[in-house]
């Protein structure tokens, strides 16, 4: 399964060249998979927040392809492409006007309350696992 989210680059995503500054792409990334676990995995991240856990990203890999600028309508692709014990993988890209912009690789990890890595709960590793490529 593949997430899709689309989003418009705004003058703040951009440098003086009016092209993306390249950390807004994973400030764009972030609010993509943050969607997905609302929208996918109903667990949200202020769920995640107010009940002492939390899934930040240990590990970034990316590829830039093209600039984006001021305007432009990016279509973000999201799939889960390896699930472990507590840490999950998802590959993300985005696409403007048939263009590939960016493609990157997303580590996560589930923290348990200690702010430790543990195990995903049963409930989000089972929605996780069903989306997962190949499965």
């Amino acid at each position: 399964m593949t997430y899709r989210r689309q989003i418009r680059v705004e003058f703040n995503h951009c440098d003086p060249a009016g092209i993306v500054f390249f950390p807004r792409y994973y400030e764009m990334a972030n609010s993509v998979l943050e969607n997905f676990f609302r929208e996918v995995v109903d667990y949200p991240y202020h769920r995640m927040m107010e009940e002492g856990f939390g899934a930040p990203t240990v590990r970034i890999e990316t590829d830039f392809t093209a600039p984006s600028r001021l305007g432009d309508l990016l279509d973000w692709s999201l799939r889960v492409t390896r699930l472990g014990t507590s840490s999950a993988s998802f590959a993300l890209a985005a696409e403007g006007a048939g263009q590939a912009r960016i493609a990157t690789q997303h580590t996560l990890v589930w923290l348990g309350a200690d702010k430790r890595a543990t195990p995903w709960p049963e409930q989000i590793r089972t929605r996780l696992a069903a989306l997962q490529e190949g499965t």
